[in-house]
């Protein structure tokens, strides 16, 4: 029996898992390939000019997160997390086939770049639903003391979806293509292998358990997933948006908007800035279940307050230092150093929101809330970022980050441990 059980776990991770790494490296491929494609779309010779274009139809993919939150959040709670699991993989393989195939600004003019803003909205409403529903299911699989474990994978998987884009790119930089081959159509690989993929997560979600704490919630034949229900849960509404305030933008900082901060700020080479992005989010992604397995053991909110003290302290000194870096090894060293800060949030953020809801509003209340704060200072991280140095005054960029962990360090101060009075606590596992 409890090996059934175990083999039962081990599919729902690697399942679960398998199809956010997926979706996750669709998302992440556009950001990983903006240097290369940009120019594509906002043809121009002010480089600074055409990220924030493409940064700001990045950022405007994150509006459509809050209604991918609640629309899956809702298909989640009502009709089970794995059908929710399954359709949003679909669209989001969608968005990465469109912008594969987009015609460029030379071929059509205006229409390319709005071709680049409804595959990215596409891509925003898969993503929004993502996150809440995958952090419910794996919460729900896990036995209760390996939540923080088991639900560390999401982040994991997250990350590696990143790590397969930049891997990809290092392929295609150091063996495949030309730097010129890269610009004028090397960009549209990772797409084309993105929409691809997706067969493969569609498959292993069509083959998942549902979860014993919907089934249950099925039973009782309770009303699930709406709005109204959501609004009675509102000091954890507002908990789940603390929380989650300065670690997002921290982790947009360090893994999205890096690699170009190295190149546009710093001064390395493409190659260089991949290389070093790969390996510091390599080691960040083997650090996740490491942490999830320590707050298992002493708690979730350890972890969270380590993160929103060292964050505050140590934001503006480690990018000021990254700024002014000569070598790529140096720069490494201090974004690995800002990884390991910002696991604190990444490894647990995930279970905590979990915790504080229901089974019948928990991948609502878990995913809306969420969602509609990435999409505030998550996808606005890069955008801002170009802006100020745009103007002249990055650093304004450094302290804006601090003040925002700041502020979830407060909440963080003032909240209790979600393991010790977890809602699952209540609920059958697996």
């Amino acid at each position: 029996m409890s090996s059934t059980i175990s083999r039962r776990r081990l599919r729902a991770i690697i399942g679960g898992s398998t199809g956010n790494l997926v979706e996750w490296y669709d998302w992440y491929a556009y950001s990983a390939f903006t240097i290369y494609f940009s120019a594509s779309f906002f043809p121009g010779d002010n480089r600074t000019l055409q990220l924030l274009n493409t940064a700001a139809i990045f950022a405007v993919g994150f509006l459509m997160r809050p209604l991918g939150g609640y629309v899956f959040g809702f298909i989640g709670d009502r009709f089970g997390r794995k059908k929710s699991m399954t359709l949003s993989v679909l669209l989001m393989s969608l968005g990465s086939l469109i912008i594969a195939c987009s015609p460029t600004y030379n071929q059509i003019g205006v229409i390319a770049p709005i071709v680049l803003l409804i595959a990215r909205l596409l891509q925003g409403l898969s993503v929004g639903g993502e996150y809440g529903v995958s952090a419910t299911y794996l919460s729900e699989m896990a036995t209760p003391d390996r939540r923080g474990f088991y639900s560390s994978f999401q982040y994991v998987t997250l990350i590696g979806g990143q790590l397969i884009a930049l891997g990809i790119q290092l392929l295609l930089q150091k063996l495949l293509l030309s730097e010129e081959d890269l610009f004028m159509w090397g960009w549209r690989i990772p797409f084309f292998i993105g929409a691809v993929l997706a067969v493969v997560a569609l498959y292993l979600r069509q083959h998942l358990d549902e979860t014993r704490a919907f089934k249950q919630q099925e039973l009782l034949q309770e009303k699930k997933g709406s709005l109204q229900l959501l609004i009675q849960h509102p000091k954890e509404i507002l908990t789940v948006i603390g929380l989650t305030l300065g670690g997002t933008l921290a982790f947009y900082t360090y893994s999205t908007y890096m690699q170009k901060f190295l190149v546009n700020t710093v001064g390395l080479v493409n190659a260089d800035a991949t290389l070093i992005t790969f390996l510091a989010l390599l080691i960040f992604a083997g650090l996740q279940p490491i942490f999830g397995l320590l707050s298992d053991k002493i708690g979730r909110k350890p972890l969270l307050l380590a993160f929103g003290a060292l964050g505050t302290l140590f934001t503006v000194p480690l990018l000021n230092a990254l700024q002014y870096v000569e070598d790529k090894w140096q720069a490494f060293w201090l974004i690995l150093l800002a990884l390991i800060i910002v696991s604190g949030y990444t490894s647990i953020n995930a279970i905590v929101k979990a915790e504080l809801f229901p089974a019948k509003i928990r991948a609502l209340g878990v995913g809306l809330p969420y969602a509609l704060t990435v999409a505030v200072f998550g996808g606005s991280a890069e955008y801002i970022a170009l802006w100020f140095k745009n103007i002249g005054h990055e650093n304004y960029f450094y302290w804006y980050i601090t003040i925002c962990i700041a502020c979830s360090l407060f909440v963080y101060l003032g909240m209790q441990d979600t393991m010790r009075r977890s809602q699952l606590n209540n609920e059958p596992n697996g």
